[in-house]
């Protein structure tokens, strides 16, 4: 049966994204973790401490949600919560070693994942289509939070024109 609005980019977007969020979680799956709390450590790599308010920020979600997946994170030795100095009421959250090693093994199955999602695009169909995809989110959500770009709007469009390395 054929799905009432298949033809329509946003069916297909929809699609795609639940193909490749259950690639992903169940590659995450095999590595202690659930979907969601890989791009907490994504967001913490820099190495920068970030406050819990800046990290839901980031990642778009209200601030329970970050806390609860950070509590759990922490729970396995992966990240560290510590009060701000001066303001108790201020967590600053930060990987722990554990936690580096663990975003290192996310960024390679991340990238396994990226070359399987985009096998037989060429280099401009994938920088066209990275170019659409974000003028498609910014057409319904405009700036981010606080004024923000959307993640990626401030990179150089050459860097992911590179072939993803399998």
């Amino acid at each position: 049966m054929k799905h009432p609005v298949a033809k329509s980019i946003g069916w297909a977007l929809v699609y795609a994204a639940r193909l490749h969020r259950s690639r992903i979680g169940e590659r995450l799956a095999s590595m202690g973790l659930f979907p969601g709390q890989e791009q907490v450590l994504q967001a913490l790599a820099s190495g920068e401490p970030t406050t819990m308010g800046e990290l839901a920020d980031l990642l778009r979600v209200k601030p329970p949600t970050a806390s609860k997946t950070v509590a759990r994170l922490a729970a396995q030795g992966l990240v560290e919560r510590r009060s701000e100095p001066g303001d108790a009421r201020i967590i600053v959250v930060s990987l722990t070693k554990e936690g580096a090693e663990k975003v290192a093994a996310i960024d390679a199955l991340w990238r396994e994942t990226e070359a399987q999602l985009l096998d037989d695009l060429d280099s401009k169909d994938r920088k066209r289509l990275r170019k659409h995809l974000r003028k498609m989110a910014k057409n319904l959500s405009g700036k981010g939070p606080n004024g923000r770009s959307l993640p990626g709007d401030e990179d150089d469009d050459a860097e992911l024109d590179e072939p993803v390395a399998a």
